[in-house]
């Protein structure tokens, strides 16, 4: 059997006109900002006259460790949407919006896929709002006039040997990773080595993405760290007077967007920073601005819960006092055949002992939620090859660990499919069950906080660093960072640092690589093994088979 593609699906959305959309969630006409017909920002002064309403319910949507098999976490965060509706539930779905790096890469899109997707699916892939170009116009308008302010005769006393601002782009470019700008003579200023990160990785991406509002940005802005003098003494956004002309970019940047799914209820898309690399979750004004006018927000964190739903709880919660009623996490049969150790052109036979064997990873993610405090049920995302023997392996096991696993066939039937989950987790939510509480408090030390992460989500043995980064984090605990929560930047197919090291490893070391402190979002990055900050592309890139058709409509986008 021929299925559609998603692209197709999508294309043949019967879409709603935005405005429709928005008194679904009782948002009038004179709040929404249009662009187009089909997507919408929600203006400031409506979100501002929101806050003393009750919140809805917060259900987190994380995963298993992604596996060349396929998860689905988007799919299932809009098809439980759409699920939560079909049951009669007022529910809004917020998730991020897509990087450009990994639609012309390999992952693809942020949209969902099959019939539980947000519309319009090429735009939202594509240049949507233009969103992160604003963020990357500000990051960069900062970096040119730090080195302007250099050029200019450095009344700050930066030393230039001490810059730690990049500059960022979309896209991914090994290239760029480190570079030296500033070459060609006097005209053209002082030489100094740099580079570029992607612009998810931006602390301009990550404070979009916590402030509160306008006010806050801008205040989060000028407290970002940009270099330092010769006696190591700050230097911030502030000092350099780029914060006010920044927010003045990011104005419109900073109103949530609102689209569609498939089934015509409301979605915000709104942030995106990566969960390996940065913290992973859409943004705080938009999440909130859901709470307000949804009985039920359906959300997901970037990646397996070892990274996004970390740092949901540890990051976005802490920051934004926010606290999830339910968590559900995804998982595939193909994803557990993988993880037991079959290849991924063997995934088509039933094996229910690899099935079994590969359940490990599941199991771990599951106790380290449960960890959290929050109830946990797994959603089964299901594929056309997957065996009755097979589910009831997952389901089995999932039971033998105090939660359960429920069978969503919502790729194939949209909302329909998922109504189960749907009514599960709207009990779980209104059960009122959850006692949520971080992982670790915020008078820890930061190299406590990582070893915490570290074996405690992780299963690691130890954690190494060397002198250099241990002085770091303690001079920045002395300056009063030592309060920040951490943002661990890992590879995302493992629990440990070796992309190849699948299932439940136990007992690895986790090398800490560099430290970087994002005083504005207020955390500090720990960067371990062989991540990197600017991703390279694939030997195919998926951009080599985008191109419009003759009837000027976009192929091969994903």
């Amino acid at each position: 059997m021929a299925f559609k593609t998603d692209i197709e699906i999508a294309r043949a959305a019967q879409k709603k006109p935005i405005q429709e959309i928005g008194a679904k969630l009782g948002i009038p006409t004179e709040a929404l900002l249009p662009y187009g017909h089909d997507k919408a920002k929600i203006g400031q002064d409506f979100i501002s006259g929101l806050g003393s309403r009750p919140d809805g319910k917060l259900i987190l949507v994380t995963a298993i460790n992604p596996t060349p098999a396929g998860e689905g976490k988007t799919t299932t965060t809009v098809g439980l949407g759409d699920g939560l509706n079909r049951i009669g539930k007022r529910a809004a779905v917020c998730i991020r919006e897509a990087s450009l790096g990994p639609n012309f890469g390999m992952k693809g899109g942020a949209a969902g896929g099959g019939y539980a997707q947000v519309v319009p699916m090429e735009d939202m892939n594509l240049h949507f709002t233009g969103d992160f170009h604003a963020i990357t116009s500000a990051h960069n308008l900062l970096s040119a006039m730090i080195d302007n302010h250099i050029y200019w005769g450095n009344a700050l006393d930066i030393d230039e040997r001490r810059i730690v601002w990049r500059r960022v782009m979309d896209m991914n470019d090994r290239a760029l990773r480190d570079m030296v700008v500033s070459l060609g003579g006097v005209a053209n200023g002082f030489p100094r080595q740099t580079g570029f990160d992607i612009t998810v990785a931006s602390e301009v991406m990550a404070i979009l993405c916590l402030a509160s509002d306008l006010a806050d940005l801008e205040r989060r802005l000028g407290d970002m760290i940009i270099a330092y003098t010769p006696d190591k003494k700050p230097i911030y956004c502030r000092d350099i007077k780029a914060d006010g002309a920044m927010t003045v970019l990011l104005k419109d940047a900073m109103q949530p967007n609102l689209v569609q799914t498939l089934e015509n209820n409301p979605a915000f898309v709104h942030g995106g920073p990566f969960a390996n690399i940065a913290h992973g979750c859409n943004s705080v004004i938009a999440t909130r601005t859901a709470l307000k006018l949804a009985d039920y927000v359906v959300t997901e964190a970037g990646f397996g819960a070892d990274l996004g739903a970390e740092k949901f709880m540890n990051i976005k919660c802490r920051k934004a006092g926010l606290a999830p009623d339910a968590v559900v996490i995804v998982a595939t049969v193909r994803a557990m055949k993988m993880n037991g150790g079959v290849a991924k052109a063997d995934l088509g036979a039933e094996n229910v002992e690899a099935v079994k064997k590969g359940c490990a990873n599941l199991g771990r993610h599951i106790e380290n939620v449960q960890g959290f405090g929050v109830p946990v049920v797994v959603g089964i995302n299901h594929f056309a090859g997957d065996t009755e023997a097979e589910i009831a392996a997952v389901k089995a096991y999932v039971a033998g660990l105090g939660s359960e696993a429920i069978l969503c066939r919502h790729w194939a039937e949209g909302g329909a499919g998922i109504e189960d989950l749907a009514r599960r987790v709207a009990e779980l939510a209104d059960g009122g069950s959850a006692d949520f509480k971080t992982l670790y408090p915020d008078e820890m030390g930061l190299m406590d906080k990582i070893e915490t992460i570290a074996t405690r989500i992780y299963r690691a043995g130890s954690v190494t660093a060397d002198a250099g980064v241990r002085a770091q984090l303690k001079a920045w605990e002395e300056a009063g960072y030592g309060h920040l929560p951490v943002c661990m930047a890992k590879t995302q197919y493992s629990f440990s640092t070796d992309p190849n090291l699948r299932g439940a490893p136990e007992g690895h070391t986790i090398p800490v690589r560099e430290v970087r402190l994002s005083a504005g979002a207020g955390f500090v990055v720990a960067i371990c093994g062989e991540i990197m900050t600017m991703p390279g592309l694939p030997k195919v890139p998926a951009s080599e088979t985008i191109r419009l058709n003759d009837a000027g409509l976009i192929e091969g986008l994903f």
